[in-house]
């Protein structure tokens, strides 16, 4: 974007964030052996990088759009050859990739923000990452997890993200 464009965006007020650019939230907290946490993309990202073309999460079970035939080396469409296939039930650690973010010029590569095993994939919103444009903190969500290792703490509340983005 130019100097002159800028692109007005939302922060979801019931939601942590971390410094990724990641809205983090929990949605059952009554044990925390049961919690999961709802993790998104916030509009920040599209607001500072253009509209989302492409988003890449854990692969479903039939990744053969990314395999070849036969054996030998692995087809990897486009340069996404670091989205490893991971599906419901995988474990990630904080190393691990967890979302693939294209927008027209840039390409994000976002790891998980704490340790945790995946529960449910969005996978409406890499048939139509529109969703995440133009719903990120609703129908645009990305995976549900169940943490290993969180607190809450640890990421912005609205008013430390604020703060975070006015650094930028």
């Amino acid at each position: 974007m130019s100097d002159g464009d800028f692109f007005e965006f939302s922060i979801a007020h019931d939601r942590r964030y971390s410094l990724e650019h990641l809205w983090i939230q929990v949605l059952d907290e009554k044990k925390e052996e049961d919690m999961t946490v709802k993790i998104g993309l916030s509009e920040f990202i599209r607001a500072d990088y253009g509209d989302i073309i492409r988003v890449v999460l854990a692969k479903p079970e039939d990744d053969s759009e990314f395999k070849a035939d036969s054996d030998e080396e692995e087809a990897v469409p486009d340069d996404d050859a670091d989205a490893t296939p991971i599906t419901s039930g995988d474990e990630l650690g904080t190393d691990d990739l967890m979302i693939t973010v294209r927008t027209a010029n840039e390409r994000l590569l976002i790891n998980a923000p704490f340790p945790c095993k995946i529960i449910e994939l969005n996978g409406d919103v890499e048939d139509s990452p529109d969703l995440v444009n133009d719903d990120a903190y609703g129908d645009g969500w990305c995976l549900i997890v169940k943490p290993h290792e969180f607190d809450n703490d640890m990421y912005l509340n609205l008013n430390e993200y604020i703060e975070y983005l006015n650094e930028l």
